[in-house]
This record gives structure tokens, C-alpha cells and sequence, in this order.
């Protein structure tokens, strides 16, 4: 597993918007933003069952994502890695804390009846950055 560089670390923390990105069914790339976290192994972040993203990671959990620091457009973290889990959200726990980090409320405000909520779980391969 790799370690996330301690020169950019900080990222994990801030309000940045991680685009991820993901291998389609006609292996063609689709990448999405996300809101991300980090439990100090894994990325984390939300998705909900049956959308493309989540289907692309279940065929294929290789992933990579990315994100620009907010506060300095030229410098950045990719990581690279494998989906290692999918956990339950049910409880709109995690999404709920992503919520409270990037918009600064309880609850996430954009919830649809019958969303089935999950946390994507992405072990670190590998890390490139600049800046």
C-alpha cells in the first residue's frame, strides 16, 4: 500500500473536490467529482447503488483520483489504487460528515427517496503530486 506523501497530505483534509476515475463498460474512462475522506489508510468516499460509478467499481475496482489544492491551483495528489470495501451507508453517517466538511451542515441536504447510500473504500498503490 502506499503512503500518502506527507508534503501533501494536507489535501486529504481541506474542501478539495477529488475527481475519480473509473473504467466503463466499453472501457471508456468516466471520471466524476467527489467529495473525500480519509481514515488515515483509505480514501473514502459516497456513491449510491446503481449508478454508473458504482457499477464501473464493481466490474473493475481499479480507481484513480485526484484533486488540485483550493488554495494553490498548480499544485496536486493522485492516488492510485484498488476498491478494497464497499460499506453500508444507510445511516447517512459518512455522507452526513462529508456534508458537515464541505458545506458545513448535519445533514446532507441533497438526499432522494430510495437512495441506497455507500462508502467506497480505495487502498493507496500509488501517489504522483507536484507542487
Amino acid at each position: 500500500m502506499a503512503v500518502i506523501p506527507a508534503s501533501h497530505s494536507d489535501l486529504l483534509a481541506k474542501k478539495a473536490f477529488w475527481h475519480i476515475a473509473t473504467l466503463g463498460p466499453d472501457d471508456e474512462i468516466q471520471t466524476s467529482p467527489v467529495w473525500g475522506g480519509w481514515d488515515g489508510e483509505h480514501f473514502l468516499f459516497s456513491l449510491t447503488r446503481g449508478r454508473q460509478k458504482y457499477e464501473n467499481l464493481v466490474r473493475n475496482p481499479t480507481i484513480a483520483v485526484s484533486a488540485t489544492d483550493p488554495d494553490n491551483p498548480y499544485r496536486y495528489l493522485e492516488i492510485r489504487g484498488t476498491v478494497v470495501r464497499v460499506d453500508d451507508d444507510s445511516s447517512n453517517a459518512f455522507i452526513d460528515s462529508m456534508a458537515k466538511k464541505y458545506m458545513g451542515v448535519d445533514e446532507y441536504p441533497m438526499h432522494q427517496p430510495g437512495d441506497q447510500r455507500v462508502v467506497i473504500v480505495v487502498a493507496p498503490r500509488r501517489t504522483s503530486r507536484m507542487g
